[in-house]
């Protein structure tokens, strides 16, 4: 769920939210409230009493078992679309109004909420650089303009509306991105965003399985600029140029001209008003020559890929709709920087963790990045280090005291400002007696000061402006460790978590496995992850593991899957539930639990095993009646669950087998469950299971391999994201000459000149040498290259004969290409022996987009 906290001058009565909303006020109030703010998730509250929330439905949470929560919190004023006991006895102060969808109301609302505006507004879609052409369009039309945009890339049928929600009357001009997933939605986000001006990008195969042809997509997304005055796009697609082209010809008869699509082209290689004449490459610059009305516009970017040549030139064609002059455009485009489209997290000197987010500072991406700072519970300190927001458009003190509520709310512990503003405001800042306050005129001041020391156990949210550098602040702090490092992407996580749930009842529990260190993705980070995302049990392979997570914030129950003798006085303490799967175990357990508290204190959760097939671990099915006596006699724990194992749930052959497990495992529960008065819960399925017997769900799910984005089923496998990217850079490249050989053993003998890249991760890293001699391959600017020779202990050498790259330039070992699959089946492994070897040495980077 997303949410948007930003203040804004325009304020909104409880009678234009009914009345926006087109719903029923079925409690109200007689306190008058002033909404400022729309909330979508619970656990990002910042001004309860100006904030209307929207009880959101989904297949597995609904916000309406959240508003007792919010309620004690001080939120007064929901939305919601289930009348329940919403009644001013149990909640007195506050406005209910009661609509059918809470989405829908939530999009009339903002609607209602941009009629209010005459302001112009850009509006970008299309399959990619949707993100990139916004933010660049900000880059280049700031100085001129206060404008509103969506915080990073929220264009989805919730995230437009929470951006046009910020619009306020200091704003004079609008952009915003949309995105639509299937037919019907362009139109709802046409409602809301009402653009005068549309950039159509591109058009792909990004997000294609709700179209029925990519012509379907094309006129869908065209749906967002019926109304506009202008359409921005390259005639060179073909979809794009055509689906216009098709619209406009419906019109013709038409005497109302309004109803086709006006349009402003360009093109490399057919009429359009922007000509492009060239287009050169060249060391990480792009050089455009185009004509524009019998002129000439030459400019250039610093970027060198095809992708930004292509965004650079619809930025172009924008300013020249605006009318702004070739010089002006000459100049911004050459200072032109990367958009950072996502958060990312690293390791950091002195056991920190940084958050890097360095790319601008506005409170909408800045409010982004403190929710994920807020998740991070791995240290027990939160900085912030932040510098002045710039053209936000508002009052310096009314902008300050809503940063500073921000970092109050969440619980910020120490604020490094970087800026004029900041230091200006530095007084107003250190009346919140909790945080710890030092700023700095320049970054460059700062750096004089900076003493790694002072940095300890922390996590720290780097936060600012272009024009500060702050990636200098980044290098110092960042952990200096081997180049090669594992990416986890935790949307990704998010995402694939989603479609299991999908797949389940509303009622089914997941229990998510992070054993392992999370099949090698690490392990607080995921379960923070996890846990955010409300999953209701987590298991770990060891107590030592469940002991990290402990530490590190994670709360939820954790079930230990091989608990050790020696090991159970620590899982006491660190309230660790072990999985028992034996009477000695059992007894032994009780044993330690009835020592450690004098044969008092609560019932302890335990989890026990059930021996079904697998023939590994697990109580035999004539051992039940006295496991059932042993426990009834036993005061000292409980049975949180029953579970057993499947053997080859991935495995069509074994269809039989595996419903034979699940039919025994249901008898031989149902006789442990139906002897104890409480709550027991059981379950059998992990992820394969979860998509090929999805009727034997039982009361709760063991998500593992498929919540890493793996799974045996090819269509559920291709709704899944790819979550972890290993990555590598080319440390040097040779000239081999025909006859030589390459690496140990003289394996790489070269039947021809060849080119070989030397690249920095090797089998001490978990690159399996099984992958030497061509039949491993990784990726290089594109193109798969093979290993050739033998795989090193620190390093590879590729064939990239016919690529062209560079020392230091990027390789992926694994990710979208080759996958993960891809590498195991060429090591003559599984993936989940390929994602547990990588090496502790490797850097994981978490990042969020």
């Amino acid at each position: 769920m997303l949410d948007c906290n930003a203040r804004m001058k325009t304020e909104h009565s409880i009678a234009e939210v009914v009345k926006g909303t087109g719903g029923k006020l079925i409690v109200s109030s007689k306190k008058t409230y002033s909404i400022q703010e729309l909330l979508l998730d619970s656990r990002k509250i910042i001004h309860p009493a100006e904030t209307l929330f929207f009880a959101l439905s989904g297949l597995k949470l609904d916000g309406h078992n959240y508003i007792d929560e919010l309620y004690k919190k001080g939120v007064r004023n929901f939305v919601v679309s289930k009348a329940q006991d919403f009644t001013e006895a149990k909640y007195p102060e506050s406005n209910f109004i009661l609509v059918k969808d809470c989405t829908v109301a939530l999009q009339k609302l903002t609607a209602a909420h941009r009629a209010k505006f005459t302001l112009p507004v850009i509006a970008v879609t299309g399959s990619n650089g949707k993100t990139v052409v916004k933010e660049w369009l900000y880059q280049l039309l700031h100085e001129d303009y206060n404008i509103v945009r969506n915080p990073k890339s929220y264009n989805s049928q919730i995230g437009v509306p929470l951006s046009v929600w910020l619009i306020n009357q200091e704003h004079n001009l609008g952009i915003f991105e949309a995105g639509i997933s299937e037919s019907g939605e362009m139109d709802k986000l046409e409602k809301i965003i009402k653009p005068d001006i549309g950039v159509f990008t591109n058009i792909g195969e990004a997000h294609s399985e709700g179209f029925l042809s990519p012509r379907h997509k094309t006129k869908e997304k065209l749906n967002l600029f019926v109304n506009a005055d202008i359409l921005i796009y390259c005639k060179d697609y073909f979809d794009i140029n055509q689906s216009v082209a098709e619209i406009n010809a419906l019109s013709k008869g038409s005497d109302e001209t309004e109803n086709k699509i006006k349009t402003f082209t360009w093109s490399l290689s057919s009429e359009a008003d922007v000509q492009v004449v060239s287009v050169l490459l060249k060391d990480n610059q792009s050089f455009i020559s185009c004509q524009y009305m019998g002129k000439e516009l030459d400019f250039q970017i610093p970027f060198s890929d095809r992708a930004s040549v292509e965004n650079a030139l619809h930025c172009a064609c924008v300013m020249l709709y605006l009318k702004k002059d070739f010089d002006t455009i000459k100049e911004r485009m050459k200072h032109l920087s990367r958009i950072a489209m996502r958060l990312e997290m690293k390791d950091a000197i002195n056991n920190c963790s940084l958050i890097n987010d360095t790319y601008n500072s506005d409170i909408g991406s800045l409010k982004i990045a403190i929710d994920f700072l807020k998740q991070q519970n791995q240290h027990p300190k939160k900085t912030v280090i932040l510098s002045d927001i710039l053209q936000s458009g508002r009052g310096e003190l009314d902008l300050y005291t809503e940063v500073a509520n921000i970092l109050n709310e969440n619980n910020v512990n120490r604020l490094i400002g970087v800026g004029p503003a900041m230091m200006r405001m530095k007084k107003m800042f250190e009346k919140n007696d909790r945080l710890q306050v030092s700023c700095f005129e320049s970054t460059e001041e700062l750096l004089k000061s900076l003493d790694s020391s002072t940095f300890q156990n922390e996590v720290i949210l780097l936060k600012g402006a272009r024009k500060f550098r702050f990636e200098i602040i980044g290098k110092f702090l960042e952990k200096k460790v081997h180049e090669t490092v594992l990416e986890i992407n935790l949307n990704a996580i998010a995402h694939n978590l989603k479609v299991y749930q999908n797949l389940l009842k509303p009622e089914t529990k997941i229990m998510a496995m992070v054993k392992a260190f999370s099949y090698g993705s690490g392990s607080f980070e995921i379960a923070n992850a996890l846990q955010f995302s409300r999953v209701d049990y987590l298991a770990v392979a060891y107590a030592d593991e469940g002991v990290e997570l402990r530490k590190n914030g994670i709360k939820l129950p954790i079930m230990v899957m091989n608990p050790e003798q020696r090991s159970f006085e620590t899982m006491i303490h660190y309230d660790l539930e072990p999985e028992i799967y034996s009477l000695n175990l059992l007894d032994k357990f009780a044993e330690v639990l009835s020592l450690l508290r004098n044969g008092g204190g609560e019932k302890y959760n335990i989890h026990i095993e059930l021996e079904t097939g697998m023939n590994r671990l697990g109580f035999e099915a004539s051992e039940i009646p006295v496991l059932i006596e042993r426990l009834k006699l036993n005061h000292q724990v409980q049975v949180a669950s029953v579970f057993s194992h499947l053997a080859a749930s991935e495995d069509k052959e074994y269809d039989d087998f595996t419903k034979q497990q699940i039919a025994k495992f249901d008898e031989m529960s149902t006789l442990i469950t139906s002897q104890f008065d409480y709550k027991i819960l059981r379950h059998i399925l992990n992820s394969t299971g979860i998509t090929r017997h999805t009727k034997a769900q039982f009361d709760m799910v063991r998500l593992g391999i498929g919540l890493y984005g793996i799974d045996a089923s090819e269509k559920v496998q291709g709704k899944l994201m790819t979550v972890q990217t290993l990555k590598t850079t080319i440390s040097q490249i040779k000239q081999v000459k025909k006859g030589e050989s390459v690496g140990y053993g003289r394996v790489g003998k070269v039947s021809k000149d060849k080119t070989i890249a030397t690249v920095g991760i090797g089998y001490a890293d978990g690159l399996s040498r099984k992958l030497s001699a061509g039949r491993g391959k990784m990726l290089v600017n594109g193109k798969l290259a093979p290993i050739i020779g033998n795989v090193c202990m620190d390093m590879a050498m590729l064939d990239i004969t016919g690529i062209e790259a560079g020392e230091g330039d990027e390789v992926i070992v694994f990710g979208q290409q080759p996958g993960i699959e891809d590498i195991a089946t060429a090591s003559e492994t599984i993936p989940y022996e390929i994602l547990t070897s990588i090496s502790a040495r490797v850097k994981r980077v978490y990042y969020q987009e």
